[in-house]
């Protein structure tokens, strides 16, 4: 639709028409920067909440560039994107990349995020097969992350895909875990190797009561499932003490590192995009 049939059919409801044209012209941007491979991974790490100093993994999150070359984080893009055939092409370039870090770097651990709609979608998949075929090690490395909201719509496909995937030693965690109407059978239903929890209901813990009740219980369901735990969004040291004292394994957040497209293994300091 170009801006002038735009404009009539959004006439009468100026915000309407203020978000058409602001996800159009994003999801152009995200075309143009997969059509032209302006597409890297942002890092962060994930440290062990008893020795922060020591990464556990490191994240690795899809990044695009502008037409000025700016670096565009996923948060600004996403949403527009997600259920387009271009988050698609997103969550294949994110994996491709994630491999062949893997590939290059084999003292590495990486979660890459996924969404539900990638599942049984061929590039996807063939990419997946011919990134673990390179090195031995190399599914043993690698962690999907799948957001609850996802995981949701459709369950029982994404069980028939760890079912799959896991034997072949891929891990999977269950991203912004709680960020909306969360049910505990999900524990139970899935076998999810790593639980993070969403950010609501870790910053500034240490002065929230509610919270620490909340996210204390989750951490001790998780733990009698055997589930790994990450705390997200981590921003000071009493929330990461407090945290620590609750039983989360490991803390994601600005405190111990913004994601970087320029990651301590690279040597050059210049982060490779899609070939």
């Amino acid at each position: 639709m170009n801006d002038r049939k735009r404009a009539k059919a959004n006439k009468g409801n100026p915000l309407d028409y203020a978000v058409s044209t602001r996800d159009g012209g994003t999801l152009d941007m995200v075309k143009a920067a997969i059509a032209h491979k302006e597409v890297m991974l942002a890092y962060q790490p994930i440290v062990q909440s008893a020795a922060p100093h020591k990464v556990a993994f490191y994240e690795g999150l899809i990044r695009v560039l502008d037409e000025t070359g700016r670096v565009i984080p996923a948060k600004d893009f996403m949403g527009s994107v997600s259920d387009t055939e271009a988050g698609r092409d997103l969550d294949c370039l994110a994996l491709e990349l994630g491999l062949r870090a893997l590939n290059k770097n084999p003292g590495l651990r990486l979660s890459v995020n996924m969404s539900a709609r990638s599942i049984g979608y061929r590039r996807w998949m063939r990419t997946l097969q011919n990134g673990i075929k390179r090195r031995s090690d190399t599914a043993e490395r690698l962690i999907l992350e799948i957001s609850e909201p996802s995981a949701m719509q459709v369950p029982e496909l994404v069980m028939d895909f760890m079912d799959e995937l896991q034997p072949k030693g891929i891990a999977f965690a269950l991203d912004d875990y709680a960020s909306e109407l969360t049910s505990f059978r999900y524990f139970k239903d899935f076998f999810f190797d790593i639980l993070k929890i969403d950010g609501q209901f870790t910053r500034n813990i240490s002065a929230d009561r509610e919270n620490q009740v909340l996210a204390g219980a989750m951490a001790t369901i998780a733990h009698e499932f055997d589930i790994f735990t990450v705390a997200t969004r981590v921003e000071n040291r009493a929330d990461a003490a407090m945290l620590g004292q609750l039983g989360f394994h490991c803390l994601q957040g600005f405190l111990f590192g913004a994601p970087t497209v320029n990651p301590p293994w690279d040597k050059d300091n210049l982060q490779e995009r899609v070939a």
